[in-house]
């Protein structure tokens, strides 16, 4: 190795660190390799500052079903695929699929819909009895807003059986 390629290495390096602590920075939140983050990173040194790891329930819950959900479609998608799987089963995974991404798309235009009415954001849990829906809100909800919402999740799912909740 020459001293040009050493130079060129060495630069590289420099420029992985760098892109490394600029997106920690961003971010504010450090991957250590094992895929789950270790620690939040502080970088303004401002003493009234908190950390925001788990402070922000939407992100959260959020991160939590679309990772379950793509679990659980990759375990439909192989169980489909599965040559050695009976029929039954390839048709049950299938149909379990379309009703797992109908749902999710339906997830996704509730919410959009939940905070067209103004709200700072929601999340929308379809279950198999009921539709949850969780709020933004600082101030309780008004009969007006909690009709707005029900309609939002009638006019998508057509179910009526509509629980919503409240985070600030």
């Amino acid at each position: 190795m020459n001293k040009k390629q050493a130079g060129i290495i060495l630069t590289l390096l420099a420029l992985i660190v760098c892109a490394a602590i600029l997106s920690a920075k961003v971010s504010g939140k450090l991957d250590d390799g094992t895929g789950a983050l270790s620690e939040t990173i502080n970088f303004n040194n401002d003493k009234n500052t908190t950390p925001t790891k788990g402070k922000d329930f939407f992100y959260d819950a959020r991160n939590t079903r679309e990772q379950s959900a793509a679990t659980t479609m990759e375990t439909l998608k192989q169980v489909s695929n599965d040559s050695t799987a009976s029929k039954d089963a390839k048709d049950k995974a299938t149909k379990d699929l379309t009703e797992l991404t109908e749902s999710k798309n339906n997830q996704t235009k509730i919410e959009i819909g939940v905070k067209a009415k103004g709200f700072d954001d929601a999340i929308c849990f379809i279950e198999k009895n009921a539709v949850r829906v969780v709020v933004k809100s600082k101030d309780e909800l008004t009969e007006k807003q909690s009709i707005q919402i029900q309609d939002v999740v009638k006019n998508v799912t057509s179910r009526s059986d509509v629980r919503i909740e409240r985070k600030q």
